[in-house]
């Protein structure tokens, strides 16, 4: 199996493309479901997907790096893993971004992060198995390309 390694230019389009779907889910659901306006959690979204864009790299990085996929294939079991690891860190970097925010105490900031990690945790599995699986077809398809095809007035002329 070829390891293809990631380029940190790659793992920022990585880290956007989840945050941007995320907050165009989050923000709308959670001010319906918290009776909050849009512009507060729009606000409480766009925050904590720019620290967790921050922390998707560093997270990632350091996975990949103890982890890497030439030793470890990406089963169901360790993508639930790694989403646990990422979704249970970033409960504790967010949670009190969320209570200072939204102006609640700590306890109801946590139910809200519980709220966000049950979204989130499958929400990463499903994102991160995409990302792979079309990032695979993309190095598949650019590895056929560079492939020179031999004409066949080519093979046939001496």
């Amino acid at each position: 199996m070829q390891v293809h390694h990631r380029s940190l230019l790659e793992r920022i389009i990585h880290a956007v493309g989840f945050e941007v779907i995320a907050v165009a889910i989050c923000a709308p659901i959670g001010a319906w479901l918290l009776d909050r306006s849009i512009l507060q959690m729009g606000t409480l979204a766009v925050i904590l997907s720019s620290v967790a864009m921050l922390w998707n790299i560093v997270y990632n990085s350091l996975f990949d790096h103890f982890w890497p996929v030439s030793r470890v294939a990406k089963t169901l079991l360790v993508r639930v893993l790694h989403a646990l690891g990422f979704e249970g860190g970033f409960i504790l970097i967010g949670l009190p971004i969320a209570a200072f925010t939204l102006g609640v105490s700590l306890l109801q900031a946590f139910m809200l992060e519980i709220g966000f990690f049950l979204f989130f945790l499958p929400y990463t599995v499903c994102y991160n198995w995409a990302y792979d699986s079309l990032r695979m077809r993309v190095i598949r398809s650019r590895q056929l390309a560079t492939l020179q095809p031999v004409s066949e007035k080519g093979r046939n002329s001496r």
